[in-house]
């Protein structure tokens, strides 16, 4: 597997343990009450679903400090780039008109293609029109 692949499993495990962090603190959080004007929540956690409850933003925690250092890993093992922002960008331009010139290329050979079919498409319907009307080739 490649690195970019790599990096994006990761991103995947990062934002799956975030999301499911997230929505099981959401569904176990005990009720509180929001205001003094709100009656008191009903009680509807048993006691060991209490602790089990206040261990349970540790180990997710943990898991997604552990997928968020994987994923730190993966980016420092990158190669760094050769020669700074500066050749990056002349890099970068080089392979714009590079990409440039393929593409004219492909258009050319692309409009050839397109004249071939169409002489094709004539020579066919000549072909036809003579197998209809029983004529001989010219």
């Amino acid at each position: 597997m490649d690195v970019i692949s790599q990096l994006q499993e990761q991103v995947n495990t990062v934002a799956s343990v975030a999301f499911n962090t997230f929505g099981s603190l959401q569904r176990d959080a005990p009720s509180v009450r929001l205001s003094a004007s709100y009656p008191e929540p009903p009680q509807t956690a048993a006691a060991e679903d209490a602790s089990s409850f206040a261990e349970q933003p540790k180990l997710m925690s943990a898991a997604l400090v552990k997928a968020a250092k994987q994923f730190d890993a993966l980016v420092a093992g990158l190669p760094l780039p050769e020669g700074g922002e500066e050749a990056q960008l002349k890099r970068i331009a080089d392979l714009q008109a590079e990409n440039d010139a393929v593409g004219q290329e492909l258009q050319k050979q692309l409009e050839a293609a397109e004249k071939e079919l169409k002489l094709v498409q004539e020579l066919f319907s000549q072909a036809t029109d003579n197998c209809f009307n029983l004529k001989k080739p010219e």
